[in-house]
């Protein structure tokens, strides 16, 4: 489905959401004229066509901190609702850099947020993955939607942003902005009301720690795809042989169903290649009977979309050890809340 933003609202109050970017002043001598201004607001783009040309940015940034899409979309609206106000408020100085200015509102109330998204968390039933972004794989030709539109921006792999969840929320903040994103250390301060000093030490905390649990090199796509396949066919197939085979010796398996999907397979991980294999075996031939699979883009990686008749019923995402043999994580999202986006 098609995200868009919400009509132009009426202006509020100036909002006060952290420091402005620098702003010209209005010429205390030269009053313009109705004419004038007119010609002006003809030039101008609107609040809403330029939250547009940014959004994409935005929902990535804010997805990658947060790695819920409602979570997301709360914070963007609460972005526009501000950003609209500072745009039309009467008299106000214009703003020099518009996506400066929006990703510092978007950034700082994805922190705002992360408070409310941790305690849920802590009360969740089972594992908690991060809600997939699902999209045509490359050559596909399907409807554009949200998750393609987010993923033809900047996406983290679904196994990075379960990593990215154990840092502290401003860690995550800067190591997105930073490592994903590109921001250098001296623009991240300013979004944050640091010092570069700080920023770096943060982003250098956060990058060893991000590191120490994954590689930097990853497997090229086509053999996600091959292994994701060979994996797949392994287990729908029961073949136990076959999944020792692809699985590596320290494979974690993580099912999130939100206590709401049957057939899932508990409220801790399971680890370790004998587990997880005989695990497969003994539900997947049943529990898969009857679905359908299609191959989509899960957060840039290739995956699976199971699918109950029309219904999605469960994502498959895996990871793969660094050389591309074997599968060294499973995450399978199916809460049916965390499926509702996709088509």
């Amino acid at each position: 489905m098609t995200h868009h933003p919400p009509p132009d609202p009426r202006p509020p109050a100036v909002s006060d959401d952290g420091p402005q970017t620098s702003v010209s002043a209005p010429d205390p001598v030269a009053a313009p004229t109705a004419a004038s201004d007119a010609v002006a607001a003809r030039q101008l783009p609107t609040a809403t066509e330029v939250f547009h040309d940014h959004r994409e940015l935005l929902f990535s940034l804010v997805y990658n901190m947060l790695g819920g899409i409602a979570d997301t979309e709360d914070v963007l609206q609460e972005t526009w609702l501000s950003w609209s106000a500072r745009y039309q408020a009467p008299h106000a100085p214009s703003i020099e850099s518009p996506r400066a200015y929006l990703v510092r509102i978007a950034v700082n109330r994805a922190l705002a947020h992360q408070a409310a998204v941790t305690r849920r968390r802590e009360t969740y039933p089972g594992p908690w993955l991060p809600e997939p972004l699902v999209g045509s794989l490359p050559g596909a030709s399907v409807e554009d939607d949200v998750a393609d539109v987010a993923l033809r921006g900047e996406s983290v792999s679904m196994a990075l942003m379960v990593i990215l969840q154990t840092l502290t929320p401003l860690e995550r903040g800067v190591f997105v902005l930073h490592e994903v994103f590109g921001y250098p250390h001296t623009e991240i301060a300013r979004i944050f009301d640091r010092t570069p000093a700080a920023i770096r030490q943060l982003a250098h905390r956060a990058r060893e720690h991000v590191h120490a649990r994954r590689p930097r090199f990853q497997p090229a796509a086509h053999v996600r795809q091959q292994v994701t396949e060979r994996f797949l066919a392994a287990a729908l197939g029961g073949d136990l042989e076959a999944l020792l085979e692809i699985l590596a010796p320290e494979v974690v398996m993580c099912t999130d169903g939100g206590g709401k999907a049957r057939g899932t397979t508990g409220r801790r991980p399971v680890r370790g290649r004998d587990s997880v294999a005989r695990l497969i075996t003994a539900i997947a031939p049943t529990s898969g009977a009857g679905l359908d699979v299609a191959f989509r883009s899960v957060n840039g990686d290739p995956a699976v979309l199971l699918l109950a008749g029309d219904a999605p019923y469960a994502v498959l995402v895996l990871d793969l050890t660094p050389d591309g043999d074997r599968v060294c994580g499973i995450y399978a999202v199916a809460n049916p809340d965390k499926l509702s986006h996709v088509d």
